[in-house]
């Protein structure tokens, strides 16, 4: 891969403003001997224009010319297969390609010789931290849930001694402590609210309190543990599950502001509040649901709508990263670019992705024409 192509994709995805490279990455990856050739206004969403990629040392131009002898194509969500016509055989998809949700997809790749690599299939190890898309804008979606919260909700957050009186803290509760549900936490206390958290997953336990935050756990129920394999959670036990939703049902009812963050890799996110549990909740109470595309932790959550019900906002914003997409952009940039030059071969011009690397075997979809990695194949 001597001299190494890479070419910048605009994203065609509907909501979509983020991009896969920015001019900081763009001229790191030149400093490492790669050219690069973004799509023309690829960066138009995240207030990057063309001209800023021009002067770190891209060329612009239109897709056929981007993709033409390009050896790595960095997307952020993965591109409709037929969009990438013209590309040579061989050539890698670098971006987040929810292999779940579009298998389909998946195997136009493999039938286009696309190799596909998925970001957010990275492994959770020490080595492939600062490559987790994931992560970096699951932090981002956590802080931006809870501002989003403060601007729907119709009262303040911090509690205020005024003259004419005394206005109580705001009561956010988060539901699930991942990197997202964090970020809420830490982001609600700043602004002032009487926080209180729960996760499936004991551990997250001195998470929450470090942060300044009350627990909310199930004591003595077996199937507290939740850990899954990578960090993330998996399906309870019915007793478990039980045992939270009446906790959950008590603690829901003095609420103002809910974030919820629940997912589970490859399945429907998991439903943690009922139509019932929300007709307990005060009128002119929020919640955010940060779990809509992938099914909804929350009934009666709408994709890309803000919906009542028993007087409760229930928001269900899309693409909640892509709602702060400068700062979205530069994260995902720099995950790519610390995947890619962690690999990168001097001598060969580009990077070499192992067979037998942890990383690449996590990661690769698709090569030499078929679907290869084992979580699609088992």
């Amino acid at each position: 891969m001597a001299g190494v192509r890479i070419a910048v994709l605009g994203e065609t995805a509907a909501g979509e403003p983020r991009v896969a490279a920015t001019p900081e990455t763009v001229k790191k990856f030149a400093g490492l001997g790669a050219t690069l050739a973004v799509e023309a206004g690829a960066g138009a969403g995240a207030a990057i224009a063309d001209a800023d990629y021009a002067a770190a040392g891209a060329t612009i131009g239109d897709r056929a010319s981007v993709l033409k002898d390009a050896d790595i194509l960095l997307g952020v969500q993965g591109p409709d297969p037929a969009s990438l016509a013209g590309a040579k055989p061989g050539a890698w998809l670098v971006a987040g390609l929810n292999p779940f949700g579009e298998r389909a997809r998946v195997d136009a790749y493999a039938a286009a010789g696309i190799e596909a690599l998925a970001m957010e299939f990275m492994p959770r190890i020490t080595r492939a931290q600062s490559m987790d898309i994931l992560s970096s804008q699951s932090n981002l979606a956590g802080y931006k849930a809870v501002v989003d919260a403060a601007s729907i909700y119709g009262r303040a957050f911090p509690m205020m001694m005024t003259a004419a009186g005394t206005v109580s803290a705001a009561r956010a509760f988060i539901m699930g402590v991942g990197v997202a549900g964090l970020q809420a936490i830490a982001t609600a206390r700043r602004l002032g609210a009487q926080v209180s958290a729960t996760d499936v997953r004991s551990a997250t336990k001195e998470q929450i309190q470090s942060l300044g935050a009350k627990p909310i756990f199930v004591e003595n129920v077996s199937g507290i543990e939740g850990e899954g394999s990578g960090g993330y959670a998996t399906e309870m036990s019915e007793e478990y599950k039980k045992a939270q939703a009446d906790l959950v049902s008590s603690h829901l009812a003095k609420q103002d502001i809910v974030i919820t963050t629940a997912l589970i890799p490859g399945r429907p996110a998991p439903r943690l509040i009922s139509d019932a549990q929300i007709a307990t909740m005060r009128p002119g109470s929020v919640i955010v649901d940060l779990a809509v595309e992938q099914g909804g932790n929350v009934e009666g959550a709408v994709a890309g709508e803000i919906v009542e019900k028993h007087g409760v906002k229930i928001v269900g914003f899309r693409n909640v990263p892509g709602r702060l997409a400068s700062d979205a952009s530069a994260l995902f940039a720099r995950n790519l670019y610390n995947f890619l030059s962690a690999f990168w071969d001097k001598e060969k011009g580009g990077p070499v992705l192992p067979d037998e690397d942890e990383i690449t075997q996590a990661i690769r979809l698709t090569k030499d024409g078929k679907v290869v990695n084992q979580r699609l194949l088992g």
